[in-house]
């Protein structure tokens, strides 16, 4: 024993020499870029040439990213190590360096060289003779974890054998922190499936709770971003999550692989100018969420281009202006004919319905001062002047921009062909039963979208919002003038942007960067807007990747707002159906992705169950069987430490209960979930009681992707009751657990969880 003890010891201390030399690559590394910023900010204000002020721009922007990402890599930035047949030897982190030399050191875990440390399985090692897994904490190797797939070819010292995913089980072991943490050193070989695959068309990614689909395309995220940046760079990564306490969690994930410029939102913030939280009824959600709800919003637009119920008549300056109601039909037709939206062609619908006005309003002057009917002594005077036929199109013009100045004219013409707003087209069709009625096809239940005139917007609305958004658009004319107008600048901008690559070095200090990148970044007002900024500001920015997690969420109408952000059509879908608590989420990937996607998508399934024990899992068999007998429950990995239980209890006993799972956990994190109407009453039970708080309480729908050492779920028959999805609720609640499952109940407990063991029998 004491051998192996110092062959632990002489191992850690080599291993500790080589990380603590990667440390002194990242200090240094660091040093530069700090040095290189100041420099940059010490060369003061904005006197100079444009080039000089584009290349301080440049440089102070890139040299903060880049220490950005070398802060991000601080913990844990190297962590394996893998040696081939041929004697060489490869570490792995979280980021690449190089020697002085310029020689690989540490290799970025992205990267193909890095590839057999995830791969490789005793039966197919892929030249790999041992891995060796590096336990850190701060910069001090702690522990160490080999797997050896070539006995016969290590050395006597190097033969020791573990159980192949050790380090695997020991990460799972460790107590929750209230955020997802990255599992760049512990990826499986079907997350790595998912991890590498093409960016090419839709990969989704259908895993059972615990199989660790989400965590696969986060790391997902960060490889595209490093294999395809010369893409990705320019249109960002968009990664769409359920909620906010959803995106709070896994917020760390991404920095600490290096990558800060992934766009991440949920549904609700995908309209700029509006932050929806608040969840629609049943009812509400499943019709918001039809598909035909494209066609309602398509007709209350048209319904706001009306003609008169008789002739147009309008009264400026004692003259009354008539254009008869054939007219006003044929203008309409017209400008729907061009085939823009809505605030485009009203523009073309204005400038014809002014110059029938001005038609109209001679023709009121000529039958005003008809002189044949005045006593004049010259005959020559005498008769109709015919003001309309001597009109020619210059005449015209002067009048309708002389007419358009008229109050009464202005709102005539806007009463027929309004500018509209998203917003404001949305709120009135929401708030109107019968514009419902009149544009609702047969057999949608329209009233179940009734609410109050000035109601807040719900999560439900972003959809419709950017449904409207397509059809009402904006005249976008004098921007398109700018635009031609800003041309030449840009490209000047971008040479200038070339040229200060060349002569910076910037791509030196391993950040790239492309010229027309830095063009469209610096461009405008000179100051650095990021790619989450810039895409923040603009509804039609296209992502070069969409990255959905708990996507068997999205209803059909918000399956076309996500369609609009990748028109490449690449993205990655997370879920599992099984899951879908939402009325008008998915029930098949097929049924939401067929009608953009079909024969462009393909699927992995992850099916082993890394989070959850198996004794938990057997309970939620029986749920998931209740949903569909043909689901697959993914197979759990481990055996838990204690037996799920149910315990018959009131809400005022939670607290004790609470107290005494958070003294057998240890450190980690207590989930408290409830159903939505006893949320209140729950939290207000406990301090706090946010994500990163030693107790959460949340909704089970706010738990969705969440995990916690032990999980109290209260009142399971109210979870079950709260809408249709109850079912699939519960399955949710049930298998947020890593450790430890209770279950509080007051009345009868539901048959479907009869495993549970009965608090007394314990």
């Amino acid at each position: 024993m004491a051998n192996r003890q110092d062959v632990l010891a002489e191992a850690l201390d080599t291993e500790q020499g080589v990380v603590s030399a990667l440390y002194g690559r990242l200090d240094a590394a660091r040093q530069r870029a700090e040095t290189a910023l100041r420099d940059i900010h010490g060369r003061g204000g904005v006197q100079g040439s444009r080039q000089a002020m584009v290349e301080r721009e440049v440089m102070a922007s890139e040299q903060s990213r880049r220490l950005a990402q070398l802060h991000g890599v601080e913990r844990g930035l190297c962590f394996g190590r893998i040696d081939d047949g041929s004697g060489r030897t490869t570490y792995v982190g979280r980021i690449g360096l190089r020697d002085d030399e310029h020689e690989s050191v540490l290799i970025d875990w992205r990267a193909p060289a890095a590839r057999p440390f995830y791969v490789a399985t005793a039966t197919d090692p892929g030249g790999v003779l041992r891995r060796r897994h590096l336990h850190t904490k701060d910069r001090t190797v702690v522990g160490l974890d080999d797997e050896v797939f070539d006995l016969e070819r290590m050395s006597d010292g190097d033969r020791r054998t573990l159980v192949g995913e050790a380090a695997l089980l020991a990460a799972l072991r460790r107590g929750r922190t209230g955020r997802m943490g990255d599992v760049v050193a512990t990826i499986q070989t079907e997350q790595d499936r998912v991890i590498r695959a093409s960016m090419q068309g839709a990969l989704v990614v259908q895993g059972g709770p615990g199989t660790g689909k989400t965590v696969a395309a986060l790391h997902r995220a960060a490889y595209l971003l490093y294999t395809h940046r010369a893409t990705l760079e320019r249109r960002g990564v968009l990664v769409v999550g359920p909620n906010s306490m959803f995106l709070r969690y896994i917020s760390q994930v991404l920095p600490a692989l290096g990558e800060t410029q992934v766009v991440m939102a949920t549904l609700g913030e995908l309209f700029p100018g509006v932050r929806a939280t608040a969840a629609d009824g049943p009812r509400a959600a499943v019709v918001k969420g039809d598909a035909r709800m494209a066609e309602v919003v398509a007709g209350a637009v048209k319904e706001r281009q009306r003609v008169p119920d008789g002739d147009l008549e309008v009264v400026a300056d004692g003259l009354t202006m008539r254009v008869p109601r054939e007219v006003c039909e044929r203008l309409r037709a017209r400008a729907r004919a061009v085939r823009l939206p809505h605030n485009m062609a009203r523009k073309l619908y204005v400038l014809e319905m002014l110059k029938e006005l001005a038609l109209a309003e001679s023709r009121a002057l000529e039958s005003a001062l008809r002189l044949d009917e005045m006593e004049l002594e010259d005959p020559e005077l005498a008769g109709p002047l015919h003001l309309e036929s001597e009109l020619d199109e210059v005449d015209l013009d002067l009048a309708a921009q002389r007419l358009w100045a008229e109050p009464e004219v202005r709102r005539a013409v806007d009463g027929l062909w309004p500018e509209l707003t998203p917003q404001r087209l949305i709120s009135e069709l929401l708030s109107s039963p019968e514009t419902l009625r009149a544009v609702a096809p047969p057999g949608l239940d329209w009233r179940a979208l009734v609410r109050p005139a000035g109601a807040g917007w719900s999560v439900g609305d972003v959809p419709l919002l950017d449904e409207a958004a397509e059809l009402v658009g904006e005249d976008d004319s004098a921007a398109r003038v700018a635009g031609r107008r800003s041309r030449e600048d840009w490209l000047e901008q971008e040479l200038y942007a070339s040229e200060v690559l060349q002569v910076t070095g910037v791509a030196e200090e391993g950040i790239f960067q492309r010229a027309d990148v830095l063009a469209e970044r610096h461009a405008g007002d000179g100051g650095e807007l990021s790619t989450a900024d810039r895409a923040a500001r603009d509804r039609t920015w296209a992502y070069g990747h969409v990255i959905v997690d708990e996507a068997q969420e999205l209803s059909a109408m918000a399956w076309r707002l996500i369609m609009r952000r990748v028109p490449a059509k690449s993205l990655t879908v997370v879920g599992d159906i099984a899951q879908t608590g939402s009325a008008a989420g998915a029930r098949s990937w097929g049924q939401v992705l067929d009608p953009y996607l079909e024969g462009r998508w393909r699927e992995e399934r992850l099916e082993v169950n890394y989070r959850t024990p198996a004794e938990i899992m057997r309970v939620a068999a029986d749920v998931l069987h209740a949903i569909d007998p043909a689901l697959r429950l993914p197979e759990s990995v481990r055996e838990g430490e204690a037996v799920p239980r149910a315990v018959r209890s009131g809400v005022t006993g939670l607290p004790v209960l609470v107290a005494r799972e958070m003294a057998l956990i240890g450190e980690g994190r207590v989930g408290v979930l409830t159903p939505d109407a006893r949320h209140g009453e729950v939290a207000a039970l406990f301090a706090g009681g946010g994500l990163d708080e030693p107790v959460a309480v949340l909704t089970v729908t706010q738990a969705k992707g969440l995990e916690f050492d032990a999980v109290v779920v209260v009142d399971p028959a109210g979870v079950l009751a709260q809408s249709p999805m109850g079912t699939r609720d519960l399955y949710v609640a049930i298998t947020r657990a890593t450790r430890r499952l209770t279950v509080v109940h007051e009345g009868d407990l539901p048959p479907l969880l009869a495993r549970l063991a009965d608090e007394s029998t314990l």
